[in-house]
């Protein structure tokens, strides 16, 4: 018997030993570009000015207020009692904006622009002007523009580096810098002296502090660049090079940084190909005697599923996973729900400048305010969403944020962070639960780069420029004794309607565009009956 057993073990590790080669061999290969994909053909595209793909004379107003006026409700107009308890109806006064938002819409898209943004002043409050943070100071590229303090800094540093006296060159930076943030030669000099001093660490911190306040800086962002890549971080120096690039798309230097991207993400590559070429066949080898001791093969598939989906990258991983959380996440079937989110997605998609994703849109049956995004172009959206939004311009915000994390890369290099040898289930439900997908938690960082980068999307589709600033202050309404799910996992909620409205302002994006109340009311209803008739299922159950 235990003859027995020892060949059977020996004949096991023999197998998956081949397959592990097979494997190996397949992994030398050079690997064929992935074709950039356009949007389905059933998608309409829209012009900037006509965010809505309806004509005005075929679209008509929302049963529960159809055939009031805009100024007076009558008792027709008053929305019917809900069913559920919990489903606030709405006052005179909420139906009687409600119906100014449709008839600017109205305008709006029968190109009346001024009789359109007239009525949308009437109805929107000014952002409050004490809710903007102070302004930072402007970038000085220029030492002859600093102070006389300044000045003597960075003097006393140039003396420093000519006497080759490290405690001379590196005090009066550290004062320069600290003194004067906004003195940009300053912090690229005080990190190569660092990184000379073999403080590379230290220098890639002043960097990353630097660039979070001057993120539209070049140099500083190059510097950036330059020193991730010189520690052999290639993915986190190809990401930020390609936020550079996505977020400053008018910069001179917008398309030195997308090839600069390109290029620290080949190196990452091979550095990973290398690395698995080293150990899949001692990963299979583990699995084998995993399998044999327990008789399951779910260790050995998923550390190999898992590093060879992790290498060929973002788009593999989102399709990997988006299809089993489809299945998972019961996701909803309605032909117009689908048809009126992807819309707005794919119009928002469109002008990324990530063309070489596939981007699909899922509708998930829950009721709360929530969605998630996979890397890759795979977005999942609650149906509470819609039903908890005010306008298709909130909802645009909402699928805009959450683009914004698929274009700037940012699950991908939470993904990455970990261990890429071992399994990495752990970070995407390969082999687990979906509910696993929530987990990804974002940087405060990568949270206002999603907001900026979303807001810019829904004015560049030609939605009112504070759709995603609504939403946050939806959320903040709605929420008691607790936050909203999206909020929970997406902190500082008041701080970012702030700095949303401070980007409004500042970029004279226009907050007077098209809201969509309309078609959206239309499809809210939709969704509250769809969620009402899989409540009763499930209490059936």
């Amino acid at each position: 018997m235990k003859r027995t057993w020892k060949s059977l073990l020996l004949a096991c590790n023999w197998i998956l030993l081949s397959i592990g080669t097979s494997i190996l061999i397949i992994l030398t290969q050079p690997t064929a570009p992935v074709p950039a994909q356009e949007p389905a053909a059933s998608t309409t595209v829209e012009t900037i000015n006509s965010p809505s793909s309806e004509t005005t004379k075929d679209r008509k107003l929302p049963e529960a207020i159809e055939g009031s006026s805009t100024t007076e409700a009558s008792p027709e107009s008053e929305p019917k009692k809900p069913e559920s308890p919990q489903e606030p109806t709405l006052s005179p006064e909420e139906i009687t904006r409600q119906l100014k938002f449709i008839e600017a819409d109205r305008l709006y898209l029968a190109g009346q622009i001024p009789q359109a943004e007239k009525i949308y002043r009437e109805v929107k409050e000014p952002f409050s002007k004490t809710s903007i943070p102070q302004e930072r100071k402007p970038a000085i590229l220029d030492p002859t523009q600093l102070s006389p303090g300044g000045k003597v800094y960075w003097r006393e540093s140039e003396a420093g580096i000519a006497t080759k006296l490290q405690t001379r060159t590196v005090v009066p930076l550290q004062l320069l810098v600290e003194q004067y943030p906004e003195f940009i030669p300053g912090h690229i000099r005080y990190a190569q002296i660092l990184k000379q001093y073999d403080r590379p660490k230290e220098a890639l911190d002043i960097l990353e502090r630097a660039s979070s306040l001057y993120p539209d800086q070049p140099e500083l962002v190059k510097a950036r660049v330059t020193a991730l890549a010189g520690e052999k971080k290639w993915m986190e120096a190809s990401l930020a090079a390609r936020q550079f690039a996505i977020l400053n798309p008018e910069d001179p230097q917008a398309a030195e940084f997308t090839n600069l991207a390109q290029e620290n993400l080949e190196r990452y590559k091979r550095h990973i190909r290398a690395e698995i070429r080293g150990n899949v066949i001692g990963n299979i080898i583990t699995g084998a005697l995993g399998y044999a001791l327990t008789g399951s093969l779910l260790g050995p598939f998923s550390a190999v599923d898992s590093t060879i989906i992790l290498l060929q990258g973002e788009r593999a991983i989102g399709d990997s996973v988006a299809q089993e959380a489809k299945k998972q996440l019961n996701a909803i079937t309605d032909e117009s729900v689908l048809a009126y989110v992807n819309e707005i997605g794919q119009k928002l998609a469109k002008v990324t400048g990530r063309e070489e994703f596939k981007y699909e849109f899922f509708v998930i049956p829950e009721e709360s305010l929530n969605a998630f995004a996979l890397p890759g172009g795979k977005i999942f959206i609650n149906a509470g969403a819609i039903a908890k939004t005010n306008s298709e311009a909130e909802l645009a915000g909402l699928i805009g944020h959450e683009l914004s994390h698929v274009v700037l890369s940012h699950g991908f290099q939470l993904i990455t962070q970990g261990n890429l040898i071992s399994n990495v289930t752990q970070y995407l439900p390969l082999g687990g639960t979906i509910g696993q997908l929530f987990a990804l938690s974002y940087s405060r960082d990568m949270e206002r780069q999603a907001d900026t980068l979303g807001t810019r999307l829904i004015v560049a589709s030609g939605y009112a420029a504070d759709g995603l600033r609504n939403l946050m202050v939806t959320l903040d309404k709605q929420q008691k004794n607790a936050p909203p799910s999206w909020l929970s996992s997406h902190p500082g909620g008041g701080e970012r309607v702030s700095n949303l409205e401070n980007l409004i302002t500042r970029s004279s994006y226009n907050r007077y565009a098209y809201e969509g109340v309309g078609r959206h009311t239309e499809i809210q209803a939709r969704v509250k009956k769809l969620l009402q008739e899989k409540k009763a299922r499930d209490e059936k159950k």
